[in-house]
């Protein structure tokens, strides 16, 4: 297996030229995964008034996340903050401005994923459920901004399986079905006013866009294409004719491309990158152009269209020097502007930016606990996987150790089929903190780096995706940076389960294994996915296996069918209320290991779906995690 590290890794002889770095202190568990004392900022469109999360305690239940609204003199809050939301059960899960008397959130109940938009009217704190249905998945898909009364919902209150378009009324709840779902929609696109204009239908295996020039229209078949060729329509052009979209037709990384109903077949190219995906883009509602493109290489990169952005970008480049800075809201004037300031040691600073006066506001410090100059560098590396493809990852080193014979954490992703990305990360600077080196890579089957790789992890579960992690410590250690005897593997989802394929398959590599929320059968796992994904499960049956057709593949992948072969310390934690990998997936795992007497530590919370998110429940679950890795790597 040949080996190669980017120009800025870890072998970059760079560092010896700095001063030497002192070995950093411990800093509290705490500190790296409790929520933001202030965060999720976002601004009214008339930008007068800031919305913020913070945790609030109420009526003597733990601390949530919960909304508060403050008035804004300049750039300056004003005031008082008043709270709008009493949420005691979990973290709000996300919200935004409609308008700027009134705030759109979501919530779930106990990690079900069944989300609810609920209204609040920013003025009184009336807050309106307006999806209350049992055991329904809701989302918004139009804030409608011309619209002061409405937006456009989906939600699978009809059918489980699929999703309509209503236009709710944001202040009486009242509900119109705009459309319907024949049982195949599996997304909806609206033009800049607000019609529902385009629909993409699948039967899991063909994708088939579909076009209207009205909403009385019904919709006609303009492209049809397997999965695997993608042509996923990003926003209309300004004279709502025409559509920018992402497309790989033709070519192995997709490109944004303009697609005109007329002419379907004929990509009118906008922007490609030779070496990655483009994976979206960027316009002004205002000014009415396209104002921007963005991809991945070894971090975020962008392509500006016009002078405005451009100077934009410059400028606050210029304000904060050392950091990626990303938009994360505006006023509908697009002169204010909320601004994220970060880098891979820090979630960094929130400010608020007037474009005109070129005036910069500090809001928060999202971590102030954790100084950055103590945490850790994530550099990207690559090497060359067994069969020959380039795999791409991060490294982080503990701050002021020698990069030689380390405890070493291997962490691979969830999804799969998404990517890692450079930045903070509070899990790798965690456990650098604790003096492990964290490998991160994006084996076969990560997105973004075009359709080939992408392909290449189809049917490969447990098989060439597990040998491109294998791989990535085998490279740890020929680089001299891992203990070859202290070597753990840690993954959450897809990355739970290629832990757990890594103690059952490679069963003398690692030291200690932590499975949190992971697949262990890929039998059970295919039975039990949440009634919204129906739709496409042919496409997973060819992606991952058909336990029919491809039966004796699945068996040989399946962990939980080799525990016989797992000799690894092994700690498992799982939501009960999990949609997604059912708790089942852990239970026969942790059953089969102990009735071989092999003593598994095992962690459930009932109140907790996909992952942990309610603070008390994030701490005991690293805190044991600590514990457990501390035990049998000795960092």
């Amino acid at each position: 297996m040949t080996v190669s590290m980017t120009a800025n890794a870890a072998t970059d002889p760079s560092p010896s030229s700095r001063p030497p770095v002192q070995v950093a202190p411990q800093f509290p568990l705490q500190d790296f995964f409790r929520n933001p004392e202030k965060g999720y900022f976002r601004l009214a469109d008339d930008g007068k008034s800031l919305a913020f999360m913070q945790p609030v305690s109420v009526d003597g239940q733990p601390a949530r996340m919960n909304i508060f609204v403050q008035a804004l003199d300049g750039l300056a809050p004003a005031g008082e903050p008043r709270r709008l939301t009493s949420e005691t059960a979990r973290d709000i899960g996300g919200y935004f401005w409609k308008g700027s008397d009134t705030i759109l959130f979501s919530k779930d109940f106990g990690g079900d994923e069944n989300f609810h938009v609920l209204a609040v009217d920013a003025k009184t704190g009336d807050v309106r459920d307006l999806t209350p249905f049992e055991n329904v998945r809701a989302g918004i898909i139009d804030d409608l901004e011309d619209d002061p009364d409405h937006v456009l919902l989906t939600h699978n209150q009809r059918q489980p399986e699929v999703f309509d378009v209503y236009r709710v009324n944001v202040r009486t709840g009242k509900s119109e079905l705009v459309a319907s779902n024949p049982g195949n929609i599996v997304g909806w696109l609206t033009d800049h006013q607000g019609k529902v204009r385009v629909a993409v239908a699948s039967d899991g295996l063909e994708t088939a866009l579909l076009y209207r020039d009205r909403e009385a229209d019904e919709f006609k078949p303009l492209i049809t294409t397997n999965y695997r060729t993608e042509v996923s329509p990003l926003f209309f052009t300004f004279d709502n004719k025409k559509m920018y979209a992402l497309s790989n037709r033709g070519r192995d990384k997709s490109a944004l491309v303009i697609i005109d109903p007329a002419k379907p077949d004929a990509e009118e190219l906008v922007y490609a990158h030779d070496e990655v995906d483009i994976g979206g883009a960027s316009y002004s509602r205002l000014r009415k152009v396209l104002t921007e493109v963005s991809w991945e290489t070894d971090k975020a990169r962008e392509h500006f269209f016009d002078e405005p952005t451009r100077a934009l970008d410059a400028a606050l480049r210029r304000h904060l020097p050392g950091y990626e800075v990303a938009l994360q809201g505006h006023s509908r004037d697009e002169n204010i502007f909320i601004v994220a300031a970060y880098n891979d040691r820090t979630p960094g600073s929130r400010y608020l930016y007037d474009a005109k006066a070129d005036k910069l506001a500090k809001l928060a410090d999202i971590n102030p606990a954790l100084p950055e100059g103590q945490m850790a560098q994530s550099r990207p590396i690559q090497y060359k996987s067994r069969d020959g493809l380039t795999i791409h990852g991060y490294l982080t080193l503990p701050v002021g150790r020698e990069p030689k014979n380390l405890a070493c954490i291997v962490n691979p992703h969830g999804g799969p089929w998404v990517r890692d990305s450079w930045g903070y990360n509070p899990e790798v600077q965690f456990l650098a903190n604790r003096g492990y080196c964290v490998l991160q890579m994006n084996y076969r089957g990560s997105t973004g780096y075009g359709r080939e790789f992408w392909e290449a992890g189809f049917g490969q579960w447990g098989l060439s995706m597990q040998d491109d992690i294998t791989d990535g410590v085998q490279w740890l250690i020929e680089q001299g940076i891992a203990d070859p005897e202290r070597v753990g593997i840690y993954g959450g989802s897809y990355g739970g389960y290629a832990t757990l394929a890594g103690v059952a398959f490679t069963p003398d590599l690692y030291a200690a294994a932590v499975d949190y929320v992971g697949v262990s059968n890929l039998f059970t796992f295919m039975e039990t996915i949440p009634p919204y994904w129906k739709p496409m499960l042919e496409k997973m049956r060819d992606m991952v296996g058909d336990p029919v057709r491809d039966k004796e593949r699945l068996a040989a992948t399946s962990p939980a069918l080799h525990a016989d072969r797992i000799k690894t310390p092994l700690f498992v934690a799982q939501g009960a209320r999990d949609p997604r990998v059912n708790k089942a997936e852990s239970d026969q795992m942790v059953e089969a290991l102990r009735q071989r007497g092999v003593d598994v530590e095992y962690m459930v919370k009932d109140n907790e779906g996909h992952g942990f998110h309610n603070d008390e429940n994030k701490f005991e679950f690293y805190a044991a995690m600590e514990a457990f890795l501390k035990k049998y790597l000795k960092p």
